[in-house]
């Protein structure tokens, strides 16, 4: 692989920049490619889509010949708002599928090492502490509490973040309520709408076994480019 090439994966991995080398198989060119290069690139734009969607490197066949798509996407994360039942059947799942699982919850009582052994708990209030994590388009965030006063502030940081999947725990009459909470602090209609709730695909899920297998099905989906529930 050619240095500059490598040296710019560095760097999209230290910026956790979903990027792709691509090497033309008879002439050994390579160039990265990022998601907003595809557009420029009809001929191959509908493969590199999928190949990033689905972290899957592949060949692809160009107008200059077969070109060797190499993906290079950074770490999933899962950021858990609420330390809550369903969020202990959810996390091992979720580890399961690799993702870095964050759990944040101002309430000490539940964000325990008891409760959750060997996962990063952060009890600063939500919005606090995602304002330093940067959730981005290889992040998951679920809003877990049941709580306006928790998930609220942290909805409202969520939808202004570039995070590929968003979703709220409560009935429809709940996320009702929700919605004209945060439209009542000035969130748009449009970005509100990102929201999945209730939260996970409509299996009939009863318990929270079931809940947060609802839930990690939901998040797979969107993912890899299918419809979840949506709001």
């Amino acid at each position: 692989m050619q240095r500059q090439v490598v040296e710019q994966l560095m760097s999209d991995r230290a910026e956790r920049r979903p990027a792709a080398v691509l090497t033309w198989l008879a002439s050994g060119e390579q160039r990265i490619i990022h998601a907003e290069d595809i557009a420029a690139m009809p001929e191959l734009g509908e493969g590199l889509t999928e190949a990033l969607r689905l972290d899957r490197s592949r060949v692809l066949e160009g107008a200059d010949g077969d070109v060797f798509v190499h993906v290079f996407n950074p770490p999933l994360r899962m950021v858990v708002v609420g330390a809550v039942h369903t969020a202990q059947f959810l996390v091992p799942m979720a580890t399961l599928a690799d993702y870095d699982v964050t759990i944040i919850d101002p309430r000490t009582a539940f964000a325990s090492e008891e409760r959750f052994p060997n996962v990063n708990l952060v009890t600063e209030w939500p919005d606090q502490a995602l304002a330093e994590f940067g959730l981005d388009t290889r992040t998951a965030f679920l809003a877990l509490t049941h709580d306006p006063k928790i998930d609220d502030p942290a909805l409202g940081v969520a939808l202004a973040s570039e995070a590929f999947y968003i979703g709220a725990l409560g009935s429809k009459r709940t996320h009702a309520k929700r919605v004209e909470r945060l439209v009542a602090q000035g969130i748009s209609e449009q970005a509100i709408g990102r929201i999945h709730a209730p939260i996970g695909l409509n299996i009939g899920a009863v318990g929270p076994v079931e809940i947060a297998m609802s839930i990690m099905a939901e998040v797979t989906a969107v993912l890899r480019g299918k419809s979840g529930s949506g709001p």
